[in-house]
């Protein structure tokens, strides 16, 4: 039964690819929902040791202080049997629970994400609760800024061939928006993925965001 596991565990292991995406696949954006009614669109290039991606997301809001997602695109990995193009989609919700205010300037809401990545005889599902805080920093004309950090515990399933695994991580993405106009503005993140045995530790990701 031992030799059985140990050959089951080392097919798992060759399966596995050497990275995949969190949060599930990042924040992009600060704390604070879109307007009732809003629009926003966004592109993103996303890279760490192993992995090279570009994704898509449309988010729109129909409520005050929530707002929701959907993203998708593709990504090439560096899998121990060799490269493999992957699909990514994903959907997420984020709801206000802290407004910034004059004497508290701080934003902070909390939400869920789910994530899907799926290949050539593998596929990753990825949920579970996030949160996010951002500040807001106004600079010269229309400029502004808006460092955030955004966090979560992302519960995953791996289904490589005849074999499965799961995963408990703790991602977190720090990074900021720096609005350059109302209809552009460009962001980037550190992600970090803590205790995640399917992705790289560290990766980076940076785009635009355009309401419209």
């Amino acid at each position: 039964m031992n030799r059985i596991r140990w050959n089951a565990a080392v097919v798992l292991a060759l399966a596995l690819p050497s990275a995949a995406p969190a949060q599930t696949f990042g924040q992009f954006t600060g704390a604070t929902p879109l307007p009732v009614n809003g629009h926003m669109v966004g592109a993103y290039l996303q890279s760490s040791e192993n992995v090279l991606g570009l994704l898509g997301q449309l988010r729109l809001s129909f409520y005050p202080n929530v707002d929701f997602g959907f993203a998708g695109g593709f990504a090439r990995e560096d899998f121990t049997g060799g490269d493999r193009t992957t699909l990514r989609l994903g959907t997420d919700l984020k709801y206000q629970v802290m407004a910034p205010t004059t004497e508290y300037p701080f934003g902070v809401s909390i939400g869920g994400a789910l994530g899907v990545e799926t290949g050539d005889d593998f596929s990753l599902l990825s949920m579970g609760p996030t949160a996010v805080g951002s500040r807001t920093f106004q600079g010269s004309g229309n400029v502004s800024f808006t460092p955030f950090i955004g966090s979560g515990l992302l519960f995953s399933r791996v289904d490589a061939g005849s074999q499965s695994d799961s995963d408990v991580s703790i991602p977190f993405n720090i990074g900021s928006e720096v609005r350059f106009n109302p209809q552009l503005t460009l962001t980037g993140e550190l992600q970090l993925k803590l205790s995640d045995d399917f992705n790289d530790d560290v990766g980076f990701s940076i785009g635009i965001n355009s309401p419209f």
